[in-house]
C-alpha cells in the first residue's frame, strides 16, 4: 500500500522488522514512553511468530519509519473474537497526511481477516486530538474506565 503524503512525500504500511526498532524506540518517547532500542528489538523479536499479534510501521520510500501501530487479537468469554489497539502514534512531523487512517485501516483488514467482530482501543483522557481522530474514522467512545496498575518487579 503506498500513498501520497505531499508531494514529493510518499509512505507504506508494511509489517514491522527488527530493524525498525530504533526508529520507533524514538517515536514511543514522543508519545511519551521510555524504551530502549534493544528493549524494542526484543520485543519485536518475541511476537514476530505469534499470530495474535500485528505490528505495522508507515514507512517512507527510503524506509524511515514515520509511524507505527499494534494490535492483538484475542478470545474472551464476555465478547467475541476482537481486536485490540496496543499503540498508534505517527511522528508529529507527519501527521494530518492520512498516515494514521492507513495504518489503523491495515489494522482493520488483519483483524477482519481472521474472524474479528469487532476492534476496541483506549485513549488516555488527556489526549482530545486523538479522540477526535478516533471519532473521524468511525470509532465511538462506548464508555470510560479507569486504569489501574501495578508494579511486579
Amino acid at each position: 500500500m503506498t500513498n501520497k503524503v505531499t508531494m514529493d512525500k510518499q509512505f507504506k504500511i508494511k509489517q514491522a522488522e527488527i530493524k525498525d526498532a530504533e526508529r520507533i524506540a524514538s517515536l514511543c518517547t514522543q508519545l511519551g514512553f521510555t524504551v530502549t532500542t534493544q528493549q524494542l528489538e526484543q520485543r519485536l523479536d518475541k511476537i514476530k511468530n505469534n499470530n495474535s499479534h500485528v505490528v505495522y510501521v508507515a514507512t517512507l520510500t527510503n524506509e524511515y519509519v514515520i509511524g507505527w501501530t499494534h494490535a492483538h487479537i484475542y478470545d474472551s468469554i464476555i465478547r467475541p473474537i476482537s481486536a485490540i489497539i496496543l499503540g498508534l502514534f505517527v511522528d508529529k512531523d507527519y501527521r494530518r497526511y492520512g498516515i494514521g487512517r492507513c495504518l489503523m485501516q491495515q489494522i482493520e483488514q488483519c483483524a477482519f481477516s481472521v474472524g474479528c467482530e469487532n476492534i476496541l482501543l483506549t485513549s488516555n483522557i488527556k489526549r482530545k486530538e486523538a479522540h477526535l481522530f478516533y471519532e473521524k474514522i468511525g470509532y465511538t467512545n462506548i464508555k470510560q474506565s479507569l486504569f489501574f496498575y501495578k508494579q511486579l518487579i
